[in-house]
């Protein structure tokens, strides 16, 4: 009885560790089908101020009093606060906003693809982190699912794909994202993510609103329909909210590389999305991409059973964001 009453719970931490892993992929998958639903109803600049103001409304009931508890710590850890928040909040959003108006479809997916690349060479460049074999190994078989599903399963096209100018802006919006979950992970783990979150959000917001009263009328047009505000209820509550807060606590629990490693589901889920909702065709490249996908998550996995876990490698352990 009391073996059932201490496997119980644990199975549970396990399964809400791991939820963490799959949950922010498929809102951010949502957040780009939604945004390129509405991408002719409002400007960029208004889409990224509104979602973070409807995150900021949305959090606040239970993030501010962790905040005001939290305030001189964050003031300690005030750089790196303000650094993830630039990164992770402002930067990568509001460069991905701008730069898929330019580039293609395919483009964009590609370079999403390098974040967990990006995370990996910069952790081992400013932090000298390593990467084990089978890690190694779960990222390029991921890697593969991805380009599998952006070529349609045709390796030719590859040499049809052809840069334009909002490339280097996307580019530079993955930089943003991955240096965010290194320096997320740098956080004391102690610190309530919630509160993390509510602070980094109202930094955001606090940097948007400015902006976004000054910016021309041209850069702030939105036609405010029902269809928009629905739009602007879900990015600013799935993928901004709570894939954040589930993303920061992957990134806590298993490390900067795996929960990278999980971005790599955003193409997949995006397939899923596409079928259901947008009744697009399921083909058999569909497949064999996403199972490649999954495959190297498995595979990365196996780092957990040969090596000791770093501190929130044990998912036994989980606490509360």
């Amino acid at each position: 009885m009391t073996a059932n009453r201490i496997r119980t719970p644990r199975i549970v931490e396990r399964v809400m560790a791991y939820a963490s892993l799959g949950l922010p992929p498929l809102f951010w998958a949502g957040n780009f089908i939604v945004s390129r639903a509405v991408r002719d109803l409002t400007a960029p600049l208004t889409l990224l101020t509104v979602r973070w103001v409807v995150a900021f409304v949305c959090l606040s009931p239970f993030a501010l009093p962790i905040m005001r508890r939290d305030a001189p710590r964050y003031w300690q850890h005030r750089w790196l606060m303000l650094g993830t928040a630039l990164t992770g909040i402002v930067g990568f959003n509001a460069l991905i906003y701008v730069g898929v108006r330019t580039t293609t479809a395919s483009n964009a997916l590609l370079m999403n693809a390098l974040i967990p690349l990006m995370i990996v060479f910069f952790g081992a460049i400013f932090y000298r982190q390593r990467l084990t074999l089978a890690q190694g190994a779960g990222l390029i078989l991921s890697l593969l699912g991805v380009f599998t599903l952006v070529l349609h399963g045709q390796w030719s096209q590859w040499s049809a794909l052809a840069l334009v100018p909002g490339d280097a802006v996307v580019l530079a919006a993955m930089a943003c994202f991955a240096f965010y979950t290194l320096w997320i992970r740098r956080l004391p783990a102690d610190l309530d993510r919630l509160g993390v979150l509510g602070a980094h959000i109202t930094i955001g917001v606090c940097l948007l609103l400015p902006l976004w009263f000054i910016a021309p009328i041209s850069a702030t047009s939105a036609h405010w329909t029902i269809s928009f505000a629905a739009a602007a209820l879900y990015v600013g509550i799935f993928p901004s909210v709570l894939a954040y807060l589930l993303y920061m606590r992957a990134v806590r629990f298993f490390g900067a590389e795996r929960a990278g490693l999980s971005i790599h589901l955003i193409p997949a889920f995006g397939v899923i999305l596409s079928t259901l909702f947008l009744h697009e065709r399921l083909h058999l490249w569909h497949a064999t991409g996403i199972v490649a996908i999954a495959l190297g998550l498995v595979c990365s996995s196996f780092r957990q059973a040969s090596a000791p876990p770093t501190n929130g490698g044990d998912v036994s352990h989980v606490r509360e964001v």
